[in-house]
């Protein structure tokens, strides 16, 4: 872990406090209460239907809790648009892609670089001018700039552009995707497409990560390969929330986990410790929990 990871260790990004969500008469949370801390892998597991997607929904802003709170980053964002959440620095895939079919790799990456840029509608139409800061007025480097730009007609909405296309391949080669960059994403197989979303919600320079079963459909060797690309995301300087069924993967990959069952905590620690609790192995095996 680089040694910025390791001074954050502790601190917590996300809490989930006493959330309860409900749908009608259906509880799909109750009262689920957990964190996450900076640099932290976190499993999110637990059997069908136990209410792990729709915890994320909620941290995402598609869901409200009916109950409860959802604090990142010392802010409270129960409740708030999914585009301001994805501002303040929590990105996600899908369980099912969702990607951009008639875009390029490339392109559907440039479109979670859209999140960070500062021109306006107008702006990009009209090629407005940024204003320039007093104190870099006498930077030689700034004055070359400008004037570079001003005189082939670079607006700030190309250079951001342009910016955004840098970034983009640099997540495409990060993930694995670059020699397919110029392909539409309908074209890509499968494996491919899992990376590539991943590398979308990436563009955006999210301090949070959360994929929802990235490993799903992928044979032994592919599940092998994402969970090396899980750990250089975190050594990237990201949190990860990680949704999987593949026990290996999660006890592979995790710092910590988290198990929910029917929308209730029924589990909370370490890996190993996780393996041992006896709720847990009666969530998935079917056992009542004096047989466990």
């Amino acid at each position: 872990m680089t040694d910025t990871l390791e001074s954050q260790a502790g601190e917590v990004l996300l809490e989930v406090d006493h959330v309860t969500l409900r749908f009608g008469g259906v509880v799909a949370l109750n009262d689920v209460d957990f964190h996450i801390k900076k640099g932290e892998i976190l499993g999110l597991i637990g059997p069908n239907g136990a209410g792990k997607t729709t915890c994320f929904n909620a941290m995402t802003g598609v869901y409200r809790p009916t109950e409860g709170e959802i604090r990142f980053d010392g802010q409270q964002i129960s409740g708030r648009k999914p585009h301001h959440i994805t501002a303040l620095g929590i990105a996600r895939t899908f369980q099912n892609i969702r990607l951009f079919p008639e875009m390029t790799a490339l392109e559907n990456v440039m479109v979670g670089t859209d999140a960070r840029h500062k021109t306006s509608v107008l702006g990009a139409l009209f090629k407005v001018w940024p204003r320039v800061r007093v104190d870099d007025v006498d930077l030689p480097r700034n004055r070359v700039k400008r004037a570079f730009s001003q005189t082939f007609g670079v607006s700030r909405h190309y250079a951001e552009e342009r910016a955004g296309r840098r970034v983009a391949m640099g997540l495409l080669r990060f993930v694995g995707v670059a020699d397919r960059a110029n392909e539409l994403a309908k074209n890509l197989p499968y494996g491919y497409q899992r990376r590539l979303e991943i590398a979308r919600a990436m563009a955006t320079e999210p301090k949070l990560l959360c994929l929802d079963e990235p490993a799903a459909g992928f044979n032994p060797a592919e599940k092998e390969e994402l969970m090396g690309l899980i750990r250089k995301i975190r050594d990237r300087g990201l949190t990860v929330l990680l949704i999987e069924h593949d026990m290996r993967l999660v006890m592979g990959v995790t710092d910590r986990i988290v198990v929910l069952e029917f929308g209730t905590k029924i589990a909370d620690g370490v890996p190993s410790e996780v393996a041992r609790n006896p709720k847990v192995i009666a969530a998935y095996l079917g056992e009542p929990d004096d047989a466990a």
